[in-house]
């Protein structure tokens, strides 16, 4: 596995999809209440079958090679839950996916699936931001009495506040593309000019304050 052409060639698939959304001139608004030049929502990749076919085989491959003692994948819901049933029938695990709190019906599970005490563990999300809502999946896992032994990720933006949070929680994070790949990419492909690039590199540095 060639780790910087999947790098580019998962990039130039999100922008292609316009999974991904460069607009340092007209910036988004995040719930967080910072500005974004990118707005990123692999969901869509999954309504593009060779595509979401790529994406499914790199996720498997990483955690084949990363994790070899995984005996099950799940998702954090809701956007890994698909990404993640992709990637344990590609190698026929054991499927589970993490809501974000328990139900406030039925049995009111958090965890949706067959956990295993003291089962080994790879979650699967489509993105990461700060890794909050991810290593919040990871927590309910280890409560249920099983391990988590890391987290594969299509896209990572790539916040020195994630890989503080994911190295405190004790979770190994890997990740099929990057920030920077997407810049690349995106320079590369003719989506953005190369006189924003300067501004896409200057928000990640301090999103918060940003624009």
């Amino acid at each position: 596995m060639d780790k910087t052409k999947t790098a580019l060639q998962v990039a130039a698939f999100l922008l292609e999809t316009e999974a991904v959304k460069l607009r340092p001139e007209q910036p988004f608004r995040w719930s967080s209440g910072w500005n974004s030049p990118i707005y990123c929502d692999n969901r869509v990749t999954l309504s593009f079958p060779y595509i979401r076919s790529y994406i499914k085989q790199q996720l498997a491959e990483l955690i084949k090679q990363q994790f070899p003692e995984a005996e099950a994948i799940a998702g954090v819901a809701t956007a890994g839950i698909a990404q993640g049933a992709l990637v344990a029938d590609l190698l026929e695990m054991p499927y589970l996916y993490v809501r974000p709190e328990p139900k406030k019906h039925g049995m009111g599970n958090q965890i949706e699936g067959k956990l295993l005490p003291g089962q080994k563990v790879v979650l699967v999300e489509d993105l990461v931001s700060t890794g909050g809502s991810s290593l919040k999946a990871g927590e309910a896992i280890r409560a249920a009495g099983a391990e988590v032994v890391g987290m594969a990720a299509i896209f990572t933006y790539g916040f020195s506040v994630a890989d503080e949070n994911f190295r405190k929680a004790g979770v190994r994070l890997y990740c099929l593309s990057n920030y920077n790949a997407l810049l690349e990419a995106a320079l590369a492909n003719g989506y953005i000019p190369a006189a924003a690039v300067e501004a896409l590199a200057e928000w990640r540095k301090s999103p918060e304050t940003w624009g």
